[in-house]
């Protein structure tokens, strides 16, 4: 497992500053329960077909502690998971879900304190026929996302920072938030000021 420590100091916001768009999930992968705090971990990958669950199920005995499941469902209209897998998840010390899909029993997982983070809620549970290889490369809110890239997840978003430069975004994202916490508000509001006038001018604004 990759070493994710000082990850969870950083905001997905800083983290987007430093990786950029493409390893920003889309606004669909949001938290479903409020206040659900910041996690970060290295991702635990599971691609499930539509209408099926039972690799999802699977990855809950397997998954290290600590790891951030990430599942590419095939649909919204069936739930990958529920309260007892969340929960058997939780004992487990798995950090939390990331899915592109839909888990049922809301407040059950609410109640209990588990993160996820997906499109939404759905009753309906899914069949568990469809076997598959475990930590293969998925897709989730649009990001391709390998078993161990670290993702950090709180309620600005979803981002992963790709495995292979973990060490460099780190360094990079931590001298971006050092840089921007240095600068006091009366400074940025010059300075954006200034920025914002100078491109205006140049585009023909006049005052």
């Amino acid at each position: 497992m990759n070493d994710t420590t000082g990850f969870a100091d950083l905001s997905p916001t800083t983290l987007a500053d430093v990786l950029g768009h493409g390893q920003v999930m889309d606004l669909g992968i949001r938290p479903l329960w409020p206040s659900a705090g910041r996690v970060a971990g290295p991702a635990f990958t599971v691609r499930c077909p539509p209408g099926d669950n039972l690799m999802l199920h699977a990855a809950i005995h397997r998954a290290e502690p600590g790891s951030i499941v990430v599942v590419e469902a095939g649909d919204v209209e069936f739930a990958v998971a529920g309260g007892n897998v969340c929960a058997v998840a939780q004992r487990r010390g798995i950090a939390a879900f990331v899915v592109d899909g839909v888990i049922r029993d809301l407040a059950e997982v609410r109640a209990m304190g588990f993160p996820v983070f997906a499109r939404g809620v759905v009753p309906v549970p899914g069949a568990k026929a469809a076997v598959a290889p475990l930590g293969g490369p998925v897709r989730c809110g649009g990001v391709t996302v390998r078993a161990g890239d670290v993702v950090v997840a709180d309620e600005e978003g979803v981002v992963v920072a790709p495995g292979d430069r973990l060490d460099q975004v780190l360094l990079a994202a931590r001298a971006k938030a050092a840089q921007d916490a240095e600068v006091s508000l009366d400074a940025w509001e010059a300075a954006h000021r200034a920025r914002i006038d100078e491109i205006l001018h140049a585009n023909g604004w006049t005052d």
